[in-house]
């Protein structure tokens, strides 16, 4: 699986650009601001549907366009498809796949698979629980696209389940003016709704748990293995995952087990009914896969708050390259591996360490704003980006 060819329109800095690429190595060198993490942003928003840097679409559309283009030819098993998105902001966005129109945008997911570094992903380690959230679910999609839709759904249901909460407080909140002389029909009304999104949500939820779990549990051999080369044998990393479900059932995924889908079902369920109060009382729902954690570890010690600088640099690297050697090993071909931007947060071991792990990926894509930060093993084309000008190397 490798990127042939990129193709932008109105994309970020770029009016069109047209790059021309092969399998191996790839560098894109300029100075910061000129426009080389632009293109490699747009060939992970092909694999995946978002920005490794904004959470919006409407940064990624140049100023004054209404929409910007992406296409990409994706060769895999020999086959060549493309990949055409529209970015609308504010209106739905649209895609392609072979010149066919999508019902929706992601359909296109599976099509090319990307596992990107960057320096943003030192937010795994240091950042808050929805960093290392996203980290699973983009992996858990990368690795089988169906999830995209099961995340969806769950955002909808718990936004619609939060609304309810919000507008039941003044009825079922302890202690309220409103309870006191309430119809009993209207409290009855509000809890039968709120068990109707219970069961919505703890249908979804678990089984989006159940797979993040499974994912984990496949995910720390190659963890512990990418961290222990990237630092030479300095540590151990570990990953455990810390679940909003109540204490029981938490404690024992916390010790690596796997509960099936229908005991987290019912866990689910059991755990709304602890929290309920709070949850009226608050206006919000305190269970579920958007309340957990992954904690990382080094050794004994959580790597956030005791990791040093350098060792939350390798823990990121290892928890990207893990996830790269994982889905190698699901898919039975490479991902395409980006490296934006990292060699110069690297010292002179952690880079050759790294290059020395990436340099039989079937494809990788490395920004760097001095050609000299990227190491000499990875050699291979080098395009200079100027003012959003790619220009090729000469061989």
């Amino acid at each position: 699986m490798y990127l042939r060819h990129l193709s932008l329109v109105d994309f970020r800095s770029y009016p069109s650009a047209e790059v021309e690429l092969e399998p191996g190595i790839t560098t894109f060198v300029g100075l910061n601001g000129q426009g080389k993490t632009n293109l490699v942003e747009a060939a992970g928003y092909v694999a995946g549907l978002s920005s490794h840097r904004v959470s919006q679409d409407a940064p990624l559309v140049r100023a004054g366009a209404q929409q910007a283009i992406i296409r990409a030819a994706v060769v895999r098993d020999g086959r060549e498809q493309l990949v055409e998105l529209e970015i609308n902001p504010g209106r739905a966005n649209r895609a392609r796949l072979g010149r066919s129109p999508l019902t929706r945008p992601r359909d296109v997911l599976g099509t090319v698979r990307t596992v990107l570094f960057a320096p943003e992903d030192l937010a795994l380690v240091k950042g808050d629980p929805s960093e290392r959230r996203r980290f699973l679910d983009e992996l858990l999609i990368a690795r089988q696209p169906r999830w995209a839709a099961a995340r969806s759904d769950y955002d909808k249901i718990l936004k619609q389940r939060n609304a309810l909460l919000k507008s039941a407080m003044p009825v079922l909140r302890k202690g309220s003016r409103r309870r006191t002389d309430r119809d009993p029909e209207e409290v009855e009304r509000a809890l039968h709704t709120l068990e109707v999104w219970n069961g919505h949500l703890a249908e979804v939820g678990s089984s989006l748990l159940y797979a993040r779990l499974r994912l984990l549990r496949d995910l720390l051999p190659y963890l512990a293995k990418a961290y222990d080369e990237v630092s030479a044998g300095r540590g151990a990393a570990q990953a455990t995952y810390r679940s909003s479900l109540h204490e029981e059932v938490a404690t024992q995924i916390a010790g690596g087990d796997v509960p099936e889908q229908d005991a987290l079902l019912q866990a689910m369920h059991a755990s709304f009914e602890q929290v309920r109060e709070q949850e009226v009382e608050r206006g919000v729902t305190l269970v579920g896969p958007h309340r957990d954690d992954l904690v990382l570890q080094l050794g004994d010690l959580p790597a956030k708050g005791y990791a040093s600088h350098g060792e939350s640099w390798s823990f990121a690297l290892g928890l990207r390259l893990a996830a790269f050697q994982l889905l190698r090993s699901d898919l039975g071909t490479d991902p395409v591996l980006v490296l934006d931007d990292v060699f110069a947060e690297l010292d002179a071991g952690r880079r050759e360490r790294l290059a020395a792990m990436v340099g039989d990926a079937e494809q990788v894509l490395v920004t760097a704003a001095v050609a000299d930060d990227v190491p000499a093993t990875l050699t291979g084309r080098t395009f200079h980006v100027t003012l959003g000008e790619v220009s090729r190397e000469p061989d």
